[in-house]
């Protein structure tokens, strides 16, 4: 326990640890209790009850809440450290039998593009013959075999037992989401990376951060733990891309659209179908579009590159990948109209689908149909409003997760951004699925029909209730009524 800052011990420390837990609800016969404070609920309230079910021993920083159970229960050990939540990690990850250390094991941070670059960097490897595993906002993958994910970051203990699995099964690399929250709440102590991409940092997550400078420090924490072999891979073309390497000490290497750098991508040409783009002085062709779609790839290309991939083999395998679902995929209907889901849900992504959407096809109708999630940043839904007004021609405003707030009080923040020339050209409309039927119904012959913010997700949560909701079975539906008629 010397590597978790261990205070003092007290009571029988020679018992065998069967399993460990944060969760008392999940404590049995053997197991280790590490009692941590979180957002919501602090774990220390619950040693009583994790003793009463058989826990060997008790994890705890606030020594008030811990200590007077060790006279009751002598036979189980008393560890204080110095921070709980730091202290899961560790354990997690020495328990599991470091397993971080047997893989290689890629990092990504930043507000965009996360989920699209681990996914593709998952594919390229599996493509090029290694087997791998993949912890992402979408899912988590021990090889081909998929679990369901519930957060950006699982907490420590998921993600080292699914990184044991992975050693297990043979995987040689690890493809990981880092999202700000879990840095800050300490998810990947004790994991050991040998890469970390940083893509960029724009306005997300400020419900819980409180302030931007927050949550770039939470970002550059994650480079500033990077070891002496890891690679430090930044996006220059963001402002804040260089602040990232200011304090590591991985080995530092940056990737740019726009300037010099160690890695450059260009795009040649682009349409729906996909875009030409001169990485370094090669190109090649993707599938994906977008120019935030070519920083994506840009990423992937150099962190294959750095860590030991052939270029040529990297290209080849680019052209090959797919994006991640519900990332600008496109359905083709009736009267030559373009449905487009995307995941953009914050103000920076919104812009960049739209910009992409509208350079693509300059001459359609451009509709945009959007919504805010519920209990979370308000102050990014006038700027939702204001980007959609400035590059959409039609704008439905409906739900998106309004969760415990009332959809109508979030379109009114959404119509704060807009003025009257965007009010008169919007829909608001709260049922989220009358409003795709809408859009969908009344969109010009040729028309782009962005259904941004679900993306992936297929359900909806309205109150504290749950729903299935998939767009692509909506657009899917709707079309087949419009052929029909």
């Amino acid at each position: 326990m010397e590597d978790c800052g261990a205070l003092s011990v007290k009571g029988d420390s020679g018992r065998d640890i069967l399993s460990i837990t944060a969760d008392s609800r999940k404590v049995s016969a053997g197991c280790m209790f590490i009692a941590v404070k979180g957002f919501a609920t602090d774990g220390h309230i619950f040693i009583g009850k994790a003793l009463e079910a058989g826990a060997s021993a008790i994890v705890y920083d606030n020594a008030q809440d811990a200590e007077p159970w060790s006279e009751k229960y002598p036979e189980a050990a008393f560890i204080r450290v110095e921070s709980s939540r730091h202290a899961l990690g560790i354990i997690a990850s020495n328990f599991y039998g470091r397993p971080s250390e047997k893989l290689t094991l890629v990092g990504i941070t930043g507000t965009n593009g996360k989920t699209t670059t681990v996914t593709l960097l998952y594919r390229m490897f599996t493509r090029l013959g290694y087997n791998c595993g993949l912890l992402s906002t979408i899912a988590n993958y021990v090889g081909e075999r998929m679990s369901e994910a519930v957060n950006t970051t699982s907490d420590p203990i998921t993600i080292n037992s699914l990184m044991a699995e992975m050693v297990d099964a043979g995987c040689a690399f690890c493809f990981m989401e880092v999202s700000s929250i879990g840095v800050e709440q300490e998810r990947i102590a004790g994991l050991r990376f040998k890469a970390g991409i940083f893509s960029n940092l724009t306005h997300d997550h400020l419900d819980y951060h409180k302030t931007f400078a927050e949550y770039l420090r939470c970002k550059k924490l994650f480079f500033d733990n990077l070891p002496e072999d890891a690679f430090a891979i930044t996006n220059i073309d963001d402002r804040n891309g260089l602040v990232m390497l200011q304090n590591t000490r991985a080995q530092k290497v940056t990737y740019s659209c726009r300037s010099i750098a160690d890695h450059t991508c260009r795009i040649m040409e682009q349409g729906f179908e996909g875009m030409m783009l001169r990485i370094d002085s090669h190109e090649t062709w993707t599938r994906l579009i977008g120019v935030h779609n070519a920083y994506n790839i840009l990423a992937v290309y150099t962190a294959a590159v750095v860590l030991g991939t052939p270029e040529e083999e990297a290209l080849t395998a680019i052209s090959a990948l797919s994006s991640a679902p519900g990332r600008l995929e496109n359905i083709n209907g009736p009267k030559d109209i373009t449905a487009v889901i995307d995941y953009a849900h914050t103000p920076d992504a919104l812009e960049n689908v739209l910009k992409t959407l509208r350079s693509i096809a300059p001459d359609r109708e451009l509709v945009c149909l959007f919504g805010c999630g519920g209990d979370r940043d308000r102050s990014k839904r006038p700027e939702m409003g204001a980007i959609a007004q400035k590059y959409a021609d039609r704008i439905f405003v409906t739900s998106d997760n309004s969760r415990t707030e009332r959809t109508c009080d979030i379109m009114d923040e959404i119509k704060t951004g807009m003025d009257e020339s965007g009010k008169a050209r919007s829909i608001f409309i709260e049922d989220r699925e009358q409003a795709i039927r809408t859009a969908l119904m009344t969109a010009r012959e040729g028309a782009t029909v962005l259904l941004a913010g679900k993306g992936h997700e297929t359900y909806q949560i309205i109150g504290k209730e749950k729903r299935h909701f998939d767009e692509k079975e909506i657009v899917n539906e709707v079309f087949s009524q419009m052929r029909r008629i």
